[in-house]
Order: C-alpha cells, then structure tokens, then sequence
C-alpha cells in the first residue's frame, strides 16, 4: 500500500481501552501523526502514555475505535503493521546471557529480514556499542542495556520509531547520544513518536507536541506554540503589610494575591522581550506596597498539566 503524500503515518480513530476491571485506560482518541516528524506525547505518570503506543504496536487490545499505520489496519493487518514498527519499551528486558549481536541480529530475523552484518555494525557503532558486540547482555551498565533495546528497535528498519520514556535511568551523555541519533533517523525519514514527562526532552526534540492526562489527549500544538504557552515564570513577593485587594492602579498587571494577602504574585512571559518586572515594581512603590522578600518560581509540569486540563 503506497500513502499518499500528505496521508498521516499512523491514524488514531476514537480509541478507547477498558481494561477487566472496569478501568479506563484512554478515552476516545483521535489523532493523527505525520511521516517524517518527531511526535512528543507529554503527560504524567499514569496518564496512558504507554498503553497509547502498546495499542498502536498491537501489544494492548482496544476496546473500541480504530488505528491504521500506513493505511493499514493495526488488527486485520497487523503482520504488515508490526513490520513497520520498532518499540523501545520503557522496562530494561533483555535476554541476560545472550551477547550484544545476537540479540539484536535474532531481533531482526524476527521480523523476516535477511541478516545484513553491515547494517547492524554501523547501528551499532552510531550507539556506541561495537566494543561490547561479544558482551553477554548481563555484564552491561544500565545505560548500555538501554542502547542495546534501542539497536533492537531499528535492528529491521522500521519506518516508525516509538521511544517510551526514553531517558527513564539514562545518563546525560546517553541522552544527548540519543537525541543526536533520533535527529538522524529523522534526516531519514523515520517518524519518531516518544512520551516523556520531561518537558526539556519534548523541547529538545519535537516537531509536534500531544499532551495526555487520565487517558484522554487534550492538546496538540507545533512545538513552538505550546512552548510559548508554557514559557511562563513568577515573582512571587512577601508583603511587609497584607493587602485585602489590589488597588484599581495595578490591574494592568497579571497580579494576584495568596496566602491571606501576604503574598502577591506577578506573572511574566519568559519569551517576551521584557520581562515587565521593573515596571511592575515600580507601580507597586508608587501605590506605596512594600515587601520584604523577592523570589522566582517557573511552574512545575504537574501545574501546567492542572492547567490545561482546566482550560480544557
């Protein structure tokens, strides 16, 4: 099956999953990824990151709904499907006493390729793992054993590439790597999907962002959008004297009171051009309101997720 050229890659149709227990893992999912980009799915644990992309390997069931890769159907198709997939999975499983080539070499024999020891010296060599070839798999650190699931990921050329949580017990060096190598597959012209609930992996990364919370995604945005969206920082202001409300005078300004008026709150754009806070500070002597105490908070992930779950 040929798609045509502005024909998504992978096609999510109203998807639901409802494990035995009455649980509802995702919730009427639609959603489209385009060939060729790096697609982030960002959300907190538990959010049904990971049951998402299992659905779309064809590792869970859906309950209902529809996901076509290449136009094709992940359940009558799904020999043709899983051949154009790699997943890296989150948990560290690999067989403890086979060596480094054999296990990525059986990997790819499962999919029916032919052995092809050129390719598979180059994979290893971009990952840093030609001087382990011959080391059993339980000699290896974890950041090794991560590199070794990655190889058996693209051991068959997939067209698509799902990352779970790829940097979960990676150290920085082999997280730069990665993203170092996830360019290139890109370059290629493999699509990348990856969940992560770090927002600076997304960021580093990503065309394209989806945000995922209790099963139901509720935003998708160009990289760029979303983190203009979210480039937000605080200055958060311990007053000498509590105020009850702010006087007619500061409401120009994105201020809000807390802790029973001791505290005032001023929002900024971290992506303007200016930051507002000298004016802002200014304004406040004018009005006569004096602190004692000045600091900044950027927002965590969890309350920017609370955030556009209310927006939603």
């Amino acid at each position: 099956m040929t798609l045509s050229e502005n024909a998504p890659i992978i096609s999510i149709s109203h998807l639901d999953k409802t494990y035995d227990d009455g649980f509802k893992a995702l919730k009427d999912i639609s959603l489209d990824i385009n060939k060729g980009e790096i697609f982030a799915l960002l959300g907190p644990n538990g959010a049904g990151k990971t049951t998402l992309i299992s659905a779309i390997c064809g590792i869970v069931t859906p309950s209902s709904g529809t996901v076509k890769v290449a136009g094709y159907d992940i359940i009558k198709e799904y020999r043709q499907t899983r051949k154009l997939i790699g997943l890296v999975p989150q948990e560290l499983t690999t067989d403890a006493f086979e060596t480094v080539t054999n296990t990525v070499n059986f990997s790819r024999g499962l999919f029916g390729k032919k052995p092809d020891p050129a390719y598979i010296e180059e994979l290893l060599k971009s990952l840093t793992l030609w001087d382990k070839k011959d080391n059993q798999l339980m000699t290896l650190s974890g950041g090794m054993k991560r590199r070794v699931l990655i190889a058996k990921a693209l051991s068959h050329q997939p067209d698509i590439l799902f990352l779970d949580e790829p940097s979960a017990g990676v150290d920085v060096e082999l997280r730069k790597e990665m993203w170092s190598l996830v360019r290139k597959l890109r370059e290629n012209g493999t699509t990348i999907i990856l969940t992560t609930h770090y927002i600076e992996e997304a960021e580093e990364m990503a065309d394209r962002v989806g945000v995922i919370s209790k099963g139901e995604v509720i935003l998708v945005e160009e990289k760029s959008v979303l983190m203009k969206k979210l480039g937000k920082k605080q200055v958060i202001l311990d007053l000498i004297e509590p105020l009850n409300e702010l006087p007619s005078a500061l409401a120009a300004y994105d201020l809000s009171l807390i802790k029973e008026g001791q505290e005032l709150i001023y929002t900024y754009d971290t992506n303007a051009n200016r930051t507002g806070i000298t004016t802002v500070l200014k304004a406040l002597s004018d009005n006569n309101i004096k602190f004692r105490d000045l600091n900044t908070k950027e927002s965590s992930l969890e309350e920017i997720f609370v955030e556009l779950v209310q927006e939603k």
